[in-house]
């Protein structure tokens, strides 16, 4: 970045907003162009081991993005990973012909990562062998800055003046090959990430942040990955229209058949068959095919073999006993739904509905969404179970144990205890 664009990041950085003075011209925000053009892809064990070479002698952070086919296909695994770095350039990766990626992870094992949503992209690095010990994630740290929008482009035209391409983010990455307007489209997700992390970093140290956004840094870089979901078939959308147990086991029956069709066929499991078709079909309880085939979701467009795959779920659903039917609540660890609260434990529900106002009250004044300020679910865990002895101590202790970082908990905890009190 040269010194009029740092200058101008900065100042972009501490403008309050309103538009300019009508004696102020303004200059068109100029489209973002690869400054090395569009690199090709790496699908070759070759072409990996030079890359690797010339990431693990570059110098500085390394922008780190990836692309998965969500919608299309079955899990979240990445289809294309883009990297940057001083010295090295811009790659593009193709894992799926390169699908072990762990030297490379490793060669950049000990460099400051820098992503944006960093917990959406780790996950599907994660499984091809890249794991950062440190990261910077350029989202999080515009939440904690307070700016109002985060996402990349916003992020890039608010601090850095450049705009985005905008219009490939939700297409099939697992095409092959992938279209050259996307790879451009790609490679300009890493072009300025080293920069904007450098300007909010910045930004955060000018604001009396920046500890507090490495603490957030590192308990995502540090988090194990997350455990497989209970229940996953209770996610189903429309489940709040399903009471009775019987229909309950009909989408369990439904959700589990259409998973296994969709991980063997490697497609988005919507794309077999869709909630709203899941949701019709247990309340309906269709006694044969031909009724099946009368309910939304299931027209005239699905053939006979597989009306009869998903009427063999429903049967199976039906023949349950009783004592194999789903419980109506999923289990849950922790405190009830915050509306029940009033009639359960009316104490509870003063407690929360004062720390509530008291942690909108810091937020505002720090400039920043509650949720990063401390997480709904740790404030009502305090309140519904708050310690014996309300003070500092017993509050911060409560706080972390509830997986508060430090910076949290010396912002939070006094006005908790004045809550809970």
């Amino acid at each position: 970045m040269t010194d009029a664009q740092e200058t101008a990041a900065d100042s972009s950085l501490r403008t309050t907003g309103g538009a300019p003075p009508d004696d102020v011209e303004t200059a068109p925000t100029p489209l973002l162009e690869p400054r090395d053009g569009i690199p090709a892809v790496i699908a070759d064990e070759e072409s990996l081991a030079a890359t690797v070479a010339a990431f693990a002698a570059g110098t500085g952070p390394v922008a780190v993005d990836a692309e998965r086919a969500s919608g299309y296909r079955y899990g979240q695994r990445a289809y294309l990973v883009q990297l940057r770095r001083e010295g090295a350039g811009t790659a593009l990766v193709d894992p799926v012909a390169c699908p072990d990626l762990s030297a490379l992870g490793e060669a950049l094992g000990d460099t400051e990562w820098v992503l944006h949503a960093a917990t959406q992209d780790l996950p599907c690095l994660r499984e091809i062998g890249m794991v950062p010990s440190r990261i910077f994630d350029t989202e999080l740290a515009g939440r904690l800055a307070g700016f109002p929008r985060v996402g990349l482009g916003a992020m890039v035209e608010s601090v850095l003046g450049y705009v985005l391409e905008k219009g490939h983010s939700a297409v099939d990455w697992s095409t092959r090959p992938l279209p050259e307007p996307w790879l451009r489209y790609a490679a300009l997700d890493v072009e300025l990430l080293v920069d904007l992390r450098d300007a909010l970093e910045k930004e955060l140290d000018r604001q009396g942040k920046l500890e507090w956004a490495r603490e957030e840094f590192d308990a995502i870089a540090s988090a194990p990955p997350a455990p497989p979901r209970k229940d996953p078939w209770r996610r189903t959308s429309g489940m709040h229209k399903v009471r009775r147990r019987r229909q309950m086991a009909v989408v369990r029956e439904l959700w589990t058949a259409r998973d296994k069709v969709a991980q063997r066929r490697d497609v988005s499991p919507g794309k077999v068959l869709s909630d709203g078709a899941i949701v019709e079909a247990a309340l309906a309880l269709p006694p044969n095919v031909h009724a099946l085939a009368g309910l939304t979701g299931f027209g005239h467009r699905m053939g006979r073999r597989q009306l009869e795959q998903w009427q063999a779920a429903v049967d199976r659903a039906k023949a349950l006993a009783d004592s194999e039917l789903p419980q109506p609540g999923q289990t849950v660890s922790g405190p009830p739904p915050p509306r029940s609260w009033a009639d359960r434990d009316p104490a509870a529900a003063a407690r929360l509905s004062a720390a509530r106002a008291a942690v909108s009250s810091v937020a505002e004044r720090l400039g920043m969404p509650q949720e990063n300020l401390i997480t709904p679910d740790t404030v009502r865990r305090v309140c519904w179970e708050p310690p014996a002895q309300v003070d500092q101590e017993s509050v911060a202790a409560a706080l972390a144990a509830h997986g508060a970082r430090a910076w949290q908990i010396t912002q939070v905890a006094p006005v908790l205890v004045t809550a809970l009190a």
